[in-house]
């Protein structure tokens, strides 16, 4: 609307594309011809229900292609054809200002979160497969080896470093004085809305009764 050289983007999974939101979403931006660009990472799993029982189309684009969306879909482990991929989106997106799907194929090694035992329900064997096999950085540093812009030696200095920084970043953080519980609340409104003032007040009121069980030096 303000006429400038640039476009939305949103991003989600495929677990995403069985939820109304995403449908409302795609028929809205088609229908008003809205600059995003929707990324949906496929990695075959919502959680622990596989793709084969969240929907029989093919995969993702074809949805896209169901609300009159160009779609995309592209291998999501080759670093190079997703960079490819979402750059031509883009260019689409702000040049017919229009929607675009891209639907990136790939795989989740690990498990969905902490809570999460993703061996209970697919074989090690599979997990292990695509850690190893089909890993993306280990194709992307195969390629930059190839091309002779990388090697073991530079990759072991950039992990000094690295670390050098994590390590420094730290100890800034730790000799920083800590902030206090109000800034928990003021980080989003301006003016903060009855229901986050009484979460405020309750907190207090926990720490007051219980300071044994919070750090005496975090200002109340």
């Amino acid at each position: 609307m303000e006429g400038k050289d640039a476009c939305a983007v949103t991003y989600f999974g495929d677990g995403t594309t069985s939820e109304g939101d995403f449908h409302a979403g795609l028929n809205f931006a088609a229908v008003m011809d809205a600059p995003v660009v929707f990324i949906c990472r496929n990695n075959g799993w919502a959680i622990s229900t596989p793709v084969a029982q969240q929907f029989r189309s093919d995969g993702i684009v074809s949805k896209g292609k169901g609300y009159g969306i160009t779609s995309i879909r592209v291998d999501g482990n080759d670093a190079i054809a997703v960079y490819n991929a979402i750059r031509a989106a883009r260019e689409m997106a702000i040049k017919k200002q229009a929607p675009i799907l891209v639907e990136a194929l790939t795989y989740r090694v690990s498990h969905h979160s902490t809570s999460d035992d993703s061996t209970k329900y697919r074989p090690t064997e599979e997990i292990e497969h695509w850690k190893t096999t089909r890993s993306p950085v280990a194709r992307f540093r195969k390629w930059v080896e190839k091309k002779g812009w990388w090697s073991g030696e530079k990759e072991s200095q950039l992990r000094r470093d690295l670390r050098r920084q994590v390590l420094e970043a730290i100890q800034e953080a730790e000799g920083m004085e800590k902030p206090s519980l109000s800034e928990l609340f003021a980080d989003v409104y301006d003016h903060l809305p009855p229901n986050l003032k009484e979460q405020e007040r309750s907190l207090r009121d926990i720490v007051e009764r219980h300071p044994k069980d919070y750090p005496a030096d975090v200002p109340v």
